[in-house]
């Protein structure tokens, strides 16, 4: 008999909250910053990509999606 995962916990959210914001940060870093993407130091117009590749539409989607499946799959294999 098949064992239903666990539901997910206050922890659980907060971490998958976290992940998708982190995921988000980066996303941005990399469609829009040619450089500091960690803000080491004040951002600059230096810092910024002349062109753009890709855009910020699916992104948010995307990581949220990911987010989701990774603490299910863990929450699945765990149990």
């Amino acid at each position: 008999m098949k064992t239903v995962p666990a539901a997910l916990t206050p922890e659980g959210l907060r971490k998958i909250d976290a992940y998708w914001r982190a995921a988000n940060f980066l996303s941005v870093g990399q469609i829009y910053l040619c450089d500091n993407a960690l803000l080491r130091r004040p951002l600059a117009l230096t810092d910024v990509k002349h062109m753009l590749l890709g855009h910020w539409g699916t992104t948010p989607g995307q990581n949220f999606i990911y987010a989701h499946l990774i603490a299910s799959l863990k929450r699945t294999i765990s149990t």
